[in-house]
């Protein structure tokens, strides 16, 4: 009967922690906002870009599924282009010589943003899993959140929104 109790107390306590934990960013809402230095020395704020299609990637440098997330971008490069497709990346707990190492010889043609996180994006998007891939809207809303995506994958879900204008005035 102790045994039953404790378990029960347990599975109870764990429910209670996981419904208070955002694991992901709930669909049709905004970004955490970014805010960081990119790593030309130039400041980045997220919310700058609201009006473009975004790729945000959260990442490190010494991940290799990371690293395969890049290649699926340079594989969709002129997609990306075409329709003006930010990708902005954040490594998370690298330094500025790993991440210049890692993209020394990328070469991105669609707007691209790079920068090394502080500590603030980790803990604002609770990041579990990496590379953690959100796509936005123009609308600054989020259209997906979670793990690698092929290039196919990426260009299908924006193509479901090429089409609509956007929310935004002015851009």
């Amino acid at each position: 009967m102790k045994k039953i109790f404790l378990s029960s107390l347990l599975a109870g306590l764990f429910l209670l922690l996981m419904s208070m934990t955002t694991w992901a960013v709930e669909i049709g809402t905004p970004p955490p906002e970014i805010q960081l230095k990119d790593v030309a020395g130039q400041d980045f704020k997220l919310s700058d870009h609201q009006g473009e299609l975004m790729i945000l990637k959260l990442a490190t440098t010494w991940c290799p599924t990371c690293r395969q997330q890049s290649a699926e971008f340079h594989e969709i490069t002129e997609f990306l282009t075409e329709n003006k497709i930010r990708i902005v990346e954040v490594f998370l707990q690298d330094s500025e010589k790993m991440v210049r190492d890692y993209l020394a010889g990328e070469e991105f043609k669609s707007p691209f943003s790079a920068m090394i996180d502080d500590g603030e994006v980790l803990k604002a998007y609770n990041v579990y899993l990496i590379p953690r891939v959100l796509l936005v809207d123009r609308d600054f809303h989020v259209m997906r959140d979670g793990n690698i995506l092929t290039a196919q994958q990426i260009m299908a879900e924006f193509k479901k929104v090429l089409e609509k204008p956007a929310a935004v005035e002015g851009r």
